[in-house]
């Protein structure tokens, strides 16, 4: 069953990159007394999510800040290798917190996850995005297969 409205997220660990190697953030770390507008892709370097989503999140970060959120933040079903070479290649420096779901836990918990095998993808993350306040969910904007619009930077700007 996937989260809605009013639930609260899951807890999860993820995986980031830092300075100092990989580091695991907990959501307890990423959500408590935080705003947070969180989004999800199918994978980095796909073709939406490298020259849309990401891009555009990256885009409207300050706008976004400015509207009271925290954190900023991109989950996908990558390994936190492949999220820190996406975070490079798309030029990302702390306005998008890129977050490694390495084996979908969370993806999973929370419903919104799907099976890419037909595309050799495996089990991967739908499209989506929300509003997450304290670890409550405020918004959620979750894509039809194969669309880009509900959870682009610009339709979140408007739920704020």
């Amino acid at each position: 069953m996937a989260i809605k409205v009013g639930d609260t997220l899951p807890a999860a660990t993820f995986m980031t990159s830092t300075a100092e190697g990989p580091a695991p953030v907990t959501s307890d770390e990423l959500f408590k007394g935080k705003t947070v507008a969180l989004f999800a892709v199918p994978g980095a370097f796909t073709p939406t999510c490298s020259a849309k989503h990401l891009p555009g999140f990256k885009e409207k970060a300050a706008e976004l800040k400015a509207k009271g959120v925290d954190t900023i933040a991109c989950i996908s079903v990558n390994d936190v290798f492949v999220m820190k070479a996406w975070g490079a290649d798309q030029g990302i420096s702390g306005e998008v917190l890129l977050l490694a779901d390495g084996n979908g836990d969370f993806t999973r918990a929370i419903g919104l996850d799907f099976d890419g095998s037909k595309f050799g993808m495996g089990s991967r993350s739908q499209r989506y995005s929300l509003i997450a306040k304290d670890g409550v969910v405020e918004t959620l904007n979750v894509e039809e297969a194969g669309e880009f619009k509900v959870s682009s930077a610009d339709y979140m700007l408007g739920q704020l």
